[in-house]
């Protein structure tokens, strides 16, 4: 492995990395606790009546969550791939755009949420957007699913994924709530944390892994990967299905009415 600096993550074609996997990722990778989605709406006042932006939305999956609930949302995403292959919902209208630039009018929303997407971003272009397009008082959301690597299955399963490809450099470079206040425009961030889990068959088991856009899809590391994931599922199997466990980490934060205020 090189000891150079890993580049930043905007920096990785990240509106079209997915291109070659979005029915993977719509198949496979997991949603969230429902917890998770009751803290995102907690305070807004009547579902129905709250507008959302997910920024960053890929196949719809947390978008979705929160529709079913009554918001309306609105889901912006660049992959046309990725926008394709999501499951359609009445209370969920697609748009093409980026967290820099959304395309939403001014103080329109009353939540703008970014579920295992922020860390693609240009942060403090997006930080601007995502200020632009919520309502004064409005809250904004990141969230991501993380792997519980205390569970043994789970554990199995990361270092599968790396043995074939090494630590992505999202894993060596943990969110800094730091960047979400940086400009005034929010107040910082508050942390919660809950368990979440992902019940698979084998089949998922693999639909899992090759989900994530820098995991091989063919030759020797494909071959391989796949070995050691069978070894996984193997071991731990109970009635033909695995347990992925996840920490689902959520930062909240609140849109100040002007910078500093």
């Amino acid at each position: 492995m090189s000891d150079s600096p890993d580049p930043p993550l905007h920096e990785l074609a990240p509106t079209t990395r997915f291109s070659d996997r979005a029915d993977e990722y719509a198949r496979y990778r997991p949603d969230y606790p429902a917890a998770a989605i009751d803290l995102l709406l907690d305070g807004l006042g009547d579902p129905t009546q709250v507008i959302a932006v997910d920024v960053g939305a890929g196949t719809g999956i947390s978008a979705r969550q929160l529709a079913e609930r009554g918001a309306q949302v609105l889901a912006v995403e660049p992959n046309a791939e990725m926008r394709a292959a999501a499951e359609r919902h009445p209370n969920v209208q697609w748009r093409e755009g980026t967290a820099e630039a959304l395309g939403i009018p001014s103080e329109l929303a009353d939540l703008a949420l970014c579920a295992q997407s922020f860390h693609w971003f240009r942060p403090y272009e997006a930080i601007g957007e995502l200020h632009r397009v919520l309502r004064p008082g409005g809250r904004m959301a990141l969230m991501w699913n993380s792997r519980d690597r205390a569970d043994p299955l789970t554990r199995a399963f990361v270092e599968a994924i790396h043995a074939v490809h090494g630590e992505h450099p999202a894993e060596r470079r943990p969110f800094d709530p730091a960047v979400v206040s940086a400009a005034n425009l929010f107040d910082p961030p508050q942390r919660v944390e809950l368990p979440h889990a992902q019940v698979l068959d084998r089949a998922g088991f693999h639909g899992r892994a090759t989900s994530a856009s820098y995991v091989p899809r063919e030759g020797a590391g494909f071959a391989e990967l796949g070995r050691l994931l069978d070894a996984a599922f193997d071991r731990h199997a109970e009635g033909g299905r695995v347990t992925l466990r996840y920490r689902t980490e959520i930062w909240l934060t609140t849109r100040r009415t002007r910078p500093g205020s």
